[in-house]
């Protein structure tokens, strides 16, 4: 597997030129993105100061992951190749996850400061990252700091946890004031609106059109929903579910998937929801491999349409049936293949527009076995997908392929050209996915073919040398116990 991540990301720098590319100086989209969404207090906990009544052994509480643990860590999510680090909530909260908001004045303590949010800030950007948190208003804290000066504008859950009126004027004007002097105080790059769904379409198209006055910000969903005015982009209806049903064990159907494929583009998709359970619940639960099943995974959401959201823990296989045992601290010492394998599909999705924001051709889909392709004006893709059991065939016309073409396997290292007909013979082991890139047909690399010679030639040559010493030395031992015999 390490000599495949070795040859898939030299394949990326060589092909780089001709891909569709965003460098640092352009500005991205948010269909450029692909999104790490992480918890602060479940990354990486670095400093002890900000331990305060800190219990690791109780998945309820605090655990001490902190914004100098996420700074310090932060080139785990860079060598994967995501290009946003969602943080979650951030303001002072009567829980890990940030959501139980007490005061959005200030920044939770067991995070850190100030000057240590900054300092997160100032990394992710040096490594061109964007950094998004999560602004919380309907799972706030009793104690929030306006429930006692404003009642009216809050009502109550039912679970301890109360919910703002986003539908109330002064609660709208409240929210964006406030978060217009957090944007001030900390240069971030978008935040997400939890419960999106509960929201009022007014106060969002509101606080959109407010926060982003002085500059590129991105304001998201967290739900699936319908699109509104205000969200750069809403999670996909039906998306998460079609996908871990579909990819929970072999010998599934990917029947629902084709059309969510031709509706993703624009929208966010995810498969391991953070306020639930986890992917590797699912295949533990069919009696899946995890191992293989993230990666038939992985390569669907990063070579589809969408924006692609991955979960913290996703890329280690993390477990667990419901929150907050699927709020586990990251594990980073485990085998590194599945994040390999991830930083090799979003290094092809960094360096191609087509995968990013290409046109979406579905090609086959039957019985596990999907094969669509990905292309714009200058590059073209074929994604085959064989989630079955059995070894799989398909045959391409040469009007899917081009004239003249011929398609490289980046992952299992096929090469495919036409047969006398012009056609493409598709061929796929069981439980496979490859990603193929439609490029000119290649005639013979002498200069490939005279660096093996000259290798093979210097190996005989080293081979003869040590054959002639060991001759000699065998000639030299020899002549030296005749001397001996003859001094007898």
């Amino acid at each position: 597997m390490k000599r495949k991540s070795m040859i898939v990301a030299i394949a990326a720098a060589l092909l780089w030129p001709s891909f569709g590319a965003v460098s640092a100086e352009e500005a991205r989209t948010i269909e450029d993105e692909s999104i790490y969404d992480a918890l602060v207090d479940r990354y990486f906990n670095k400093l002890i100061d900000n331990d305060y009544e800190v219990d690791a052994t109780d998945p309820s509480t605090f655990s001490g992951g902190d914004f100098a643990g996420m700074e310090s860590e932060i080139g785990h999510v860079r060598d994967m190749g995501f290009t946003v680090l969602s943080i979650g909530g951030v303001f002072q909260t009567a829980s890990y996850d940030g959501k139980q908001v007490i005061d959005y004045a200030n920044l939770e303590r067991h995070f850190g400061t100030s000057d240590e949010f900054q300092s997160l800030i100032e990394t992710a950007h040096s490594d061109d990252l964007k950094i998004i948190v999560d602004l919380p208003t309907q799972t706030l804290s009793e104690e929030h700091n306006w429930a006692s000066s404003n009642p009216e504008w809050f009502s109550e859950n039912g679970d301890g946890t109360i919910a703002l009126d986003t539908g109330n004027g002064e609660v709208q004007q409240a929210l964006i004031e406030m978060f217009q002097q957090f944007r001030t105080d900390y240069p971030i790059d978008g935040v997400r609106l939890r419960q999106s769904e509960e929201l009022s379409p007014a106060f969002v198209e509101q606080f959109s059109a407010a926060v982003k006055q002085d500059g590129d910000f991105y304001v998201l969903a967290d739900a699936e929903m319908e699109a509104l005015p205000g969200f750069d982009a809403v999670v996909q209806p039906g998306i998460e579910e079609e996908l871990r049903n579909s990819y929970r064990v072999f010998d599934q159907p990917l029947s629902a998937l084709p059309d969510l494929l031709e509706q993703s583009a624009g929208n966010l998709i995810q498969t391991d929801s953070i306020d639930g359970a986890r992917f590797t619940a699912d295949i533990v639960e069919s009696r899946g491999y995890p191992p293989t099943r993230w990666r038939m995974l992985f390569a669907q959401l990063l070579t589809m349409p969408g924006i692609p959201v991955v979960q913290y823990g996703s890329e280690t296989a993390m477990n667990g049936q419901a929150v907050p045992e699927s709020h586990q601290i990251l594990d980073k010492a485990v085998e590194k293949e599945l994040i390999d394998y991830i930083a090799n599909l979003n290094s092809l999705r960094n360096s191609s527009e087509a995968l990013r924001t290409g046109e979406l051709e579905m090609l086959h889909e039957e019985d596990g076995w999907m094969v669509y392709k990905r292309s714009n004006e200058e590059e073209g893709w074929i994604i085959a997908i064989n989630n079955s059991s059995v070894t799989k065939n398909l045959t391409l016309d040469q009007d899917i392929i081009g004239e003249g073409m011929e398609l490289r396997g980046l992952f299992e290292n096929d090469i495919v050209r036409p047969n006398d007909q012009g056609q493409y013979r598709l061929t796929l082991d069981r439980e496979l996915v490859e990603t193929y890139h439609i490029t000119e047909k290649r005639g013979l690399n002498m200069a490939y073919v005279a660096t093996l010679a000259v290798m093979y030639l210097v190996f005989m040559g080293f081979l003869w040398f040590v054959w002639r010493k060991g001759k000699q030395r065998k000639a030299d031992e020899a002549a030296k116990k005749q001397q001996a015999n003859k001094v007898q």
